[in-house]
């Protein structure tokens, strides 16, 4: 289990650049889209979003809400589309590489069953 969370933590700030990149958004606003397709608390995104912004990568500004108190927007700057870029084809590249190794693993151990069957007289 602690593996999944790792892997969430990881992939989490991918996932915000992108969405941010589509249009401004507010914290609650992205919680909601990342858990539309990965379960994420909430409360894992602030920091994410703290640190992207130290880094650079996001500017905030404060927009009145008509439900509430004024919500703060994350927009990419500049140097956070261009990392952001980076990002992607990284995470493409990796998950390409570990679907790879995962297909040719599965084909690998059917084969290895197969004749581990034929062998033994099974099939």
């Amino acid at each position: 289990m602690k593996e999944i969370i790792q892997f969430k933590k990881g992939v989490l700030g991918l996932c915000v650049m992108v969405l941010i990149n589509q249009r401004d958004r507010y914290g609650f606003e992205l919680a909601q889209q990342i858990s539309k397709h990965v379960e994420v608390a909430e409360g894992a995104l602030y920091p994410v979003l703290r640190r992207m912004v130290a880094d650079g990568h996001c500017t905030t500004y404060l927009q009145e809400s008509t439900e509430g108190p004024p919500r703060k927007y994350y927009t990419l700057t500049p140097e956070g589309k261009a990392y952001m870029n980076e990002l992607v084809t990284e995470w493409q590249s990796f998950v390409s590489g570990v679907t790879t190794l995962l297909e040719k693993s599965g084909s690998e151990n059917e084969q290895e069953q197969e004749r581990s069957e034929e062998s033994s007289g099974i099939g």
